[in-house]
């Protein structure tokens, strides 16, 4: 059985491509402008990676708040569908999914098979999410890939009052000029985003384990705030941001 997962996400599309449950191929891509356009172009690279040809493939199924532009996908599920069941796939022991990415955060709670026992999103800002953080290390002119490093070399509590991106970002700025080190600023930016993942979480009642997906899992200093904030271990698995593609693929019709 051959089986495609594509993952189209505000700004990275994501296919997984599975041959008989084991993950043959994988290649993720900026989503651009013409998302349909690119995410059919990833999808023919990644079954030229495998060695797979269209004839071959037995169900394809979409996930990912931009879905739709997979129009040839057979199957497709929500994105807490799909991350739940990849997450749970990887670690059967897990019953609290967290998945934070560029645009958006999610808690979902299930049980000891897998099913979702409740959920909670963060979708209509970003301050829960990885475009926060992108848009605060670009006032801070620090690189994305050096911001949660950076974070984690600060033990000062800075708490950012701002609920909004935008008014989180004019905080950042005032902070900024009276000459706050940056290291402090950015693990106060990682602080307000983890407590407000941690409230979601809350709010659904999750217990461990907790698995932490995403683009955001490889943001150390968030994962360090995180752990702080739930006062608890995370399991993060070796790719976090192919999860709900994989996921994904794991759903056939």
């Amino acid at each position: 059985m051959i089986n495609i997962g594509i993952d189209v996400g505000a700004k990275n599309i994501k296919i997984v491509a599975l041959k008989d449950g084991q993950i043959v191929a994988k290649e993720q891509i900026l989503a651009g402008f013409e998302t349909k356009e690119t995410t059919l172009a990833l999808y023919n690279a990644v079954l030229k990676k495998a060695n797979i040809s269209p004839d071959e493939v037995d169900s394809i199924t979409s996930t990912g708040s931009g879905r739709k532009a997979a129009d040839f996908a057979s199957v497709s599920v929500t994105e807490v569908t799909a991350a739940t069941k990849g997450a749970t796939n990887l670690f059967p022991s897990v019953r609290c999914v967290i998945d934070v990415g560029a645009e958006e955060g999610k808690t979902i709670r299930c049980d000891k098979d897998g099913k979702i026992i409740d959920f909670a999103l963060n979708e209509k800002c970003a301050a829960g999410a990885g475009a926060f953080i992108e848009s605060m290390a670009r006032a801070l002119e620090v690189n994305v890939e050096d911001f949660g490093e950076i974070s984690l070399k600060s033990s000062i509590d800075i708490p950012l009052n701002a609920q909004c991106a935008v008014f989180a970002e004019s905080e950042v700025v005032s902070l900024l000029h009276a000459k706050t080190e940056k290291k402090d600023i950015a693990k106060a930016v990682n602080d307000a985003v983890a407590s407000r993942i941690t409230s979601m979480a809350r709010k659904v009642g999750f217990e461990k384990d907790i698995e932490l997906i995403g683009g955001m899992a490889k943001n150390t200093g968030f994962v360090s705030a995180l752990k702080k904030a739930l006062e608890s271990e995370i399991i993060i698995p070796e790719e976090p941001e192919y999860i709900s593609a994989y996921g994904a693929a794991l759903i056939t019709e």
